[in-house]
């Protein structure tokens, strides 16, 4: 059992490491653009590794066996970032490093509850005193909007007490989404209608 906690100690350790790696690019990046086109494009970058428990229900859930082993090879979303921007085009830039495993654009193609995100999940290479080793990632890009409206529809939805009047609730809850998003898409427009202009959207 020690030695099993160490190797999960280990691999935890992995996954931080691969977050760590992963945020000081998109803060360079963010710093490069902010430079480049007076504007910075992320807002706000989250983190977290997921939880021991969390990771044993969703092994347990998916049929698969619960082990260390099971766990690099079928979860993807072990290490987790969002990125929060401002607006809709405020994509990720490609780099040479990193390798795109999968990608869910619910952007274009919204979940029926009006959820709109970039999904990702990326491969990075991680250096260590002995070793390099490719780690995954899961990566959401959301707008600040849509961020606010997905934590709160996380919080109604979760709770123990939670019953949906006949599906009303998450019907209002897909209009309040769909509300936002198109929110979104004018306040881009607005954007590109003042850069068009030569003026340049900027916070300081």
């Amino acid at each position: 059992w020690v030695n099993q906690a160490r190797q999960f100690q280990q691999a935890m350790m992995r996954y931080t490491c691969a977050i760590r790696e992963v945020k000081t690019k998109l803060e360079v990046l963010n710093d490069e653009l902010s430079v480049k086109n007076q504007r910075n494009p992320i807002e706000m970058i989250k983190s977290r590794v997921k939880k021991p428990v969390s990771i044993v229900e969703k092994l347990q859930r998916r049929g698969f066996e619960v082990s260390l082993d099971s766990m690099e090879k079928n979860l993807d979303d072990v290490a987790g970032i969002r990125i929060i921007c401002s607006f809709v085009d405020d994509m990720l830039v490609r780099q040479d490093d990193v390798t795109v495993i999968m990608v869910k654009d619910y952007i274009k193609n919204p979940k029926p509850n009006g959820y709109r995100s970039y999904h990702m999940i990326i491969e990075i290479p991680v250096f260590f005193s002995d070793s390099k080793k490719p780690i995954r990632v899961e990566v959401q890009i959301r707008t600040i909007a849509m961020d606010f409206w997905a934590s709160l529809d996380h919080q109604l939805k979760y709770k123990k007490s939670f019953i949906d009047d006949n599906g009303e609730i998450s019907e209002e809850l897909r209009k309040c989404a769909n509300v936002i998003a198109e929110t979104d898409q004018k306040m881009l427009a607005i954007r590109k209608r003042i850069e068009a202009q030569g003026v340049t959207v900027r916070r300081d």
